[in-house]
């Protein structure tokens, strides 16, 4: 097929089967989530589930690949539902318009290989890890990208090693109150923040992004390395 024809050069026709008999969800369609779907469409993964319950706003046109003037108060699940559409017309797309928690993960009856945690709610982020132990599937969280300006700061880690992330601090709290002891790979930046206005988080569009593309591609390379 020829939109993947360069994927093909590169990982060969059995990795590109892989890649589309996986099941991917992304929670989360911000700067960091947008992105990561716009990767993992563009890759050839062709199950995909999203999860968001916000709309756009004027503010997320500085970082958000999903949003244009067009979308403002639009609900982003809808406008990413046409952006991938647009991409890959047969992909089978489910659409969560709902905040997560336990009890919407299991009315959904999620059943994917991995899950891609770009939300910010350290609630929803406890309930993704537990879905994932329970249910047997791979997960990879996103750590704070606000108030940061280098994107080369980012690296995959796990959520035990991190520093100079509140988020992070957070999320270590709760699982150690609900005695999770899973070594969650997570990104993180190695930036310390930069907090110009007290009680609120800056962003511009390197940092976010540039988290996105390792989350997608931490997931892409672990599925072609899968058996």
């Amino acid at each position: 097929m020829e939109q993947y024809s360069r994927i093909t050069k590169i990982i060969g026709d059995d990795n590109l089967k892989k890649l589309k008999s996986a099941k991917v969800l992304i929670v989360g369609l911000g700067g960091v989530g947008g992105n990561a779907l716009e990767i993992i469409a563009r890759s050839g993964i062709s199950n995909i589930a999203i999860a968001d319950f916000d709309v756009f706003e004027e503010s997320n046109l500085n970082r958000q690949i999903l949003c244009l003037k067009n979308s403002i108060t639009k609900k982003k699940v809808e406008v990413a539902k046409e952006r991938i559409l647009a991409i890959n017309p047969n992909c089978n797309l489910t659409i969560i318009d709902d905040k997560i928690n336990e009890e919407v993960l299991n009315k959904y009856k999620i059943n994917v290989n991995y899950i891609i945690d770009a939300c910010d709610d350290v609630k929803a982020k406890v309930s993704l890890i537990k879905y994932a132990i329970n249910n047997n599937m791979k997960i990879i969280s996103c750590c704070g990208t606000g108030n940061r300006l280098n994107p080369e700061s980012l690296k995959v880690s796990n959520i035990w090693e991190t520093d100079y992330d509140p988020l992070a601090r957070k999320l270590r709290y709760e699982l150690r109150k609900n005695a999770i002891n899973y070594k969650l790979p997570v990104v993180i930046s190695k930036e310390k923040p930069s907090i110009k206005t007290k009680g609120f988080v800056g962003s511009m569009a390197m940092v976010p992004n540039a988290a996105g593309i390792l989350l997608a591609s931490y997931v892409i390379n672990d599925i072609l390395n899968s058996n």
